[in-house]
C-alpha cells in the first residue's frame, strides 16, 4: 500500500462543526473513511495555524486516494491536499533506476 499525508484546513463551516462535535468524533469519522476504503491510519493530529488536520495513512492506490479527497472536499467544509510519502528504501530504489534527463538549455 502507498503512504500519504493528508493536510487539511477547515473552512468556517468545517471549524464550526469541529467545535460542535469535538476532535475525537472527527478523528473517528476520518479513520472510518480511510478504513472503509481499505486503508489504515498511522497517525492523526489536529493543529492550529495554517492547517488544522494532519493524517498519515496507507491507502491501496492513488485512485482510492483521489476518491477520499473528492468525498471530503465536496462537502465544502475542508480544503485538503495530499502528499505522497516514500520510505528511505523506496528513495534508494528510485535513485538506482537508470533515468536520463536533459536540463533546460543544455
Amino acid at each position: 500500500m502507498a503512504r500519504y499525508l493528508f493536510v487539511a484546513t477547515y473552512t468556517a463551516h468545517g471549524i464550526a462543526g469541529l467545535g460542535r462535535e469535538g476532535g475525537t468524533v472527527r478523528a473517528e469519522v476520518v479513520r472510518a473513511l480511510i478504513e472503509n476504503a481499505g486503508g489504515r491510519v498511522e497517525a492523526l493530529y489536529f493543529g492550529f495555524g495554517k492547517h488544522d488536520l494532519f493524517v498519515s495513512c496507507e491507502v491501496p492506490d492513488s485512485t482510492i486516494t483521489a476518491a477520499l479527497g473528492i468525498a471530503a472536499r465536496s462537502t465544502g467544509a475542508v480544503e485538503a491536499h495530499v502528499i505522497t510519502l516514500l520510505t528511505p528504501e523506496e528513495i534508494d530504489e528510485a535513485a538506482a533506476l537508470p533515468v536520463t534527463y536533459q536540463a533546460p538549455g543544455e
